[in-house]
């Protein structure tokens, strides 16, 4: 006897292998996969319940391992089990019962291929055969079948049973997302998908799997988001998304992205205005006074170029005295390295004496623990600069933190103009400022308004 499991884990293709409409009454439960929440040091399966010929109830049945925890990787193990999943889905939908001998069926379905009859003409009569042959026409014993008008819900209720749930799927593609991009990247694509999931929950209760995760359901979402937002943010959520369902695409969860057909909004991105060198000359002064903590700050970003959130996570290790060097993590490349401008070096206080795994810049003083994240430290700096400085002297909302790196590497670049080419002042520039293309440089200039041309007034 040939048992249900046996057909399963048979490598033998199951042509047509689709998940059919579920919403009459079955005998089975749509098969379900296990995974222990991602633990692979525990085993993984299919499992499904069957009617019970004696008591006429589903019963679940054995676990579905195959050899599927074989594998080592989510991925792989996933991918297993998944085919495992659709074909026992389809040997049920084909008569298979692990309450009885299935071999007949699996020789008339796969080894003979289904048995076709001759197609026969229904036999007519016309009414004097009728009459003169006393033959009585066979009444129609074909069940009076009312038509199901409700095709919406019937496909729904089908589909809904179908596939890993929204959660479970988003979770596992996060999983995978985990050791791919950065803490604050992570967090963002989580803050999407629960924005998601509970706008879904809300507007769209019927859609319970990621297969009905449709282009018609995303898109509601999204205009959702831009009404109550921007288009950049709506974008954003786009990008987030259409990334997590990548990862699913890739692993075999879904068939394709819907989010691909989504196309983004154009957007005018956020600039961060510069200073004027009246403005950054009283700022310095002012804060020299002031917060001499917060202007070293400021300086590792201007004389530096480096992003705010790169200058809380140096350091102490990360300073190199001797050297005149630092390494930071950046935001396109895992480590890098620049040259410490002596400005900088002569306002640092001796760090020899400092444990190596301190921060370099903490809210009390230069080198301590500050155990908070990033995002929580590039804030709170932001705060500080907002309470001492903004409102101080009353600056527009888009001159911050940042606007410093874009005012000097402009000051910069008009310096080194003043003895060089274009070509060669922006090939200098690039080695500072740690662009990796003369392009990319170029496009950077051109955002902040650096390439500025010269009086143009003979002319006129």
């Amino acid at each position: 006897m040939l048992t249900i499991n046996e057909f399963l884990t048979f490598e033998h293709d199951l042509e047509h292998d689709s998940e059919h409409d579920l919403a009459h009454k079955r005998d089975f439960s749509p098969p379900k996969i296990y995974t222990a929440n991602g633990d692979i040091s525990k085993r993984w399966y299919v499992y499904f319940s069957y009617r019970d010929p004696k008591t006429n109830r589903l019963k679940r049945q054995k676990n579905i391992y195959g050899n599927a925890n074989t594998y080592k990787t989510k991925e792989d193990r996933l991918a297993l089990l998944t085919r495992y999943r659709r074909r026992l889905l389809k040997l049920l939908q084909l008569g298979f019962n692990p309450y009885s001998d299935n071999t007949e069926i699996y020789k008339t379905k796969f080894l003979n291929g289904p048995s076709k009859k001759p197609s026969q003409k229904p036999t007519t009569y016309n009414e004097a055969q009728i009459k003169d042959q006393n033959i009585i026409p066979k009444a129609n014993t074909k069940p009076n079948i009312k038509p199901n008008t409700d095709n919406s819900k019937s496909k729904n209720e089908s589909t809904e049973e179908v596939g890993m749930s929204l959660s479970e799927a988003f979770s596992y593609s996060l999983k995978l997302k985990e050791n791919q991009i950065g803490a604050r990247s992570l967090k963002d694509y989580e803050y999407t998908t629960k924005a998601l999931l509970k706008w879904i929950d809300k507007n769209c209760p019927n859609v319970k799997t990621i297969n009905q995760l449709d282009k018609k359901v995303a898109s509601n979402f999204l205009n959702s988001v831009l009404i109550t937002t921007s288009s950049r943010t709506r974008n954003n959520y786009r990008l987030n998304i259409s990334s997590l369902c990548q990862e699913l695409e890739n692993n075999d969860i879904i068939q394709s992205n819907p989010i691909k057909k989504i196309k983004p909004l154009r957007s005018v991105p956020k600039r961060n205005k510069s200073y004027t060198s009246a403005e950054h000359k009283k700022i310095f002064e002012y804060l020299k006074k002031e917060d001499p903590l917060l202007l070293l700050y400021i300086k590792f970003i201007s004389y530096n170029f480096l992003r705010p959130v790169e200058v809380c996570r140096l350091q102490i290790k990360d300073i190199n005295i001797e050297d005149q060097t630092l390494q930071f993590k950046a935001k396109n490349s895992p480590l890098k390295t620049k040259l410490i401008p002596q400005k900088i070096i002569n306002e640092l206080p001796d760090l020899t004496k400092l444990d190596p795994e301190f921060y370099l810049f903490t809210p009390i003083k230069i080198g301590g623990e500050w155990t908070t994240s990033e995002n929580n430290k590039t804030n709170y700096f932001s705060k500080r600069y907002k309470t001492v400085v903004k409102e101080h002297f009353k600056l527009d909302k888009d001159q911050t933190l940042y606007s410093f790196r874009h005012t000097f590497i402009s000051v910069l670049y008009h310096a080194l103009l003043k003895d060089s080419s274009p070509f060669a002042a922006k090939s200098k520039l690039m080695e500072i400022t740690g662009h990796t293309t003369m392009s990319a440089l170029e496009k950077y200039l051109r955002g902040i308004d650096a390439k500025l041309p010269e009086d143009y007034s003979d002319l006129l």
